[in-house]
């Protein structure tokens, strides 16, 4: 037996590339994006009441990774990408039915439009249901999970003088905090877990219209590099 479904909207994220996009909602406060609804979920009544929550679930495709044999076991980046478990007891990106879902904040509400800020969504993302996120049965005080049961690690980020500079001038620019959004994600250390990169390796993403670059002088630090403006 099959079933379909068919989005509400798309999210218009800052996450333009899967590199680099936190691996969970919430990690990165300063991430933003929209949920930009479809008819007939665009009208307002669908959203009546919706101001009175501060955070919403989101239930998702990952719309990148569909994939059309179903993987029964995965190699979770926490556990650092070498040790195999059932999908079941990870949050991969590799679904059987693709379906993903994430926490995220509600900022604000506009007619169609949802503003949202902690999310880890990739911008385009088909969003199949919205709904709110209730405290008292969301939030269990004895919850435990033996393979993700802290908070990742972070590495320190630092910049150059001419990177902050240019990270500053595109955040006023783009009336977004950049230079947060850009720690907050490479704190987290974006690389494959089984790397070990040689210091002048460079890696780069795009968040927004701007593309960011940095290298890893040394296993525990991110430098910036570069944040430059993507023309066209």
């Amino acid at each position: 037996m099959s079933y379909s479904v068919s989005p509400i909207g798309f999210v218009r994220s800052c996450f333009k590339e899967k590199f680099a996009i936190p691996r969970q909602p919430q990690l990165a406060p300063a991430a933003r994006g929209v949920l930009e609804l479809i008819p007939p979920f665009d009208q307002a009544h669908a959203l009546d009441g919706l101001e009175q929550v501060s955070h919403v679930w989101l239930l998702f495709l990952f719309h990148q990774a569909l994939e059309a044999e179903p993987r029964l076991r995965v190699r979770p980046p926490r556990l650092g990408g070498n040790r195999m478990v059932g999908v079941f007891a990870t949050r991969s990106t590799h679904r059987p039915n693709g379906i993903g879902q994430s926490v995220v904040r509600l900022e604000r509400i506009e007619p169609g439009r949802l503003h949202l800020s902690g999310i880890d969504l990739l911008d385009g993302t088909p969003v199949l249901d919205i709904k709110p996120y209730v405290p008292y049965a969301d939030a269990v005080a004895d919850a435990r999970n033996g393979l993700a049961n802290n908070t990742p690690e972070l590495i320190a980020v630092r910049w150059t003088e001419t990177s902050l500079e240019q990270a500053r001038g595109e955040a006023l620019r783009l009336k977004e905090p950049l230079q947060a959004l850009i720690e907050q994600c490479l704190a987290q250390d974006p690389r494959p877990a089984y790397q070990a990169p040689a210091p002048e390796r460079r890696y780069g993403t795009r968040l927004w219209d701007v593309e960011v670059r940095w290298h890893y002088p040394d296993p525990a630090s991110i430098t910036v590099v570069e944040v430059l403006r993507v023309e066209g």
